[in-house]
């Protein structure tokens, strides 16, 4: 029986932030069979793990549909679960092999530091039926290509939060998923966000690391800082601190185990 995990990451408390499960392998197995776990799990992403050796582990991501490249919260879930679960030392640095590329990950005093590619966003021409597919009336201020995704930057927080996207028409934009962004009025955050990715079989995602590493760089220039509090404002919510590097984004959070269990492989 293979060991088995729900965890909350982006969050200290359960049932809220983003869910994803993570399977410790103790071999590999056919991509099939992840695949078809994945979908029986029916979350944003499942992450499977296989230890290498030395603090280095083989990592992917499934969503119910497919595989993924990169993934922020299922990569926060998986190294907590290592280090609560005593995988790994508390005081060890974990590397991630995967499709992006090594992934690091270290334990902080206030939670867990991940070191990721850096997006840059370019601006594009808005793809066509755009804002009538967001179900938004607002202005749209911004639209950019984000790696896989498109952005989107709105002028109020509200605008973001009132969003009613048609997930079907949504599926015709030729990206991963589309990332709308506001800056925040809190006072306590800098920017906002919500993240939506049909095409993958993720209407909206609760709290999307990976769109954090377009999200930094984006507003690095339009707020003159590179250290930032964003909120995603999903029904779950989520915070995810963001640190805009040279080459790099360092993404940083808490994390919590919900359930566990076994699987048969």
């Amino acid at each position: 029986m293979i060991p088995i995990f729900g965890v909350d990451a982006f969050t200290d408390k359960p049932f809220s932030g983003a869910p994803a499960a993570v399977c410790l392998l103790d071999e590999e197995r056919p991509d099939e069979w992840k695949q078809a776990l994945a979908a029986e799990m029916n979350l944003s992403e499942t992450a499977f793990v296989l230890w290498e050796g030395s603090g280095i582990f083989g990592l992917r991501w499934f969503t119910p549909e497919t595989e993924v490249d990169l993934c922020g919260h299922a990569t926060l879930a998986t190294a907590h679960t290592l280090w609560e679960k005593g995988v790994i030392s508390e005081s060890a640095t974990m590397i991630f092999r995967t499709r992006s590329g090594d992934l690091v990950a270290t334990k902080t005093a206030d939670g867990i530091n991940l070191d990721f590619p850096r997006i840059d966003p370019a601006p594009v021409d808005a793809h066509a039926g755009l804002v009538e597919a967001l179900g938004t009336g607002a202005k749209i201020r911004a639209v950019m290509r984000a790696g896989d995704d498109i952005l989107v930057e709105v002028p109020a927080v509200d605008d973001v939060r009132s969003l009613r996207p048609d997930f079907n028409a949504l599926k015709t934009m030729s990206s991963r998923g589309v990332i709308v962004t506001a800056r925040s009025d809190d006072g306590e955050s800098d920017f906002v966000s919500r993240f939506f990715a049909p095409a993958v079989g993720i209407d909206e995602d609760p709290v999307t690391g990976s769109a954090h590493c377009a999200l930094g760089p984006y507003w690095a220039p339009r707020l003159r800082k590179t250290v930032f509090t964003a909120l995603q404002l999903s029904k779950r919510g989520g915070v995810v601190g963001v640190e805009v590097k040279d080459e790099r984004v360092i993404l940083s959070g808490k994390a919590v185990i919900v359930w566990e269990g076994t699987v048969a492989g």
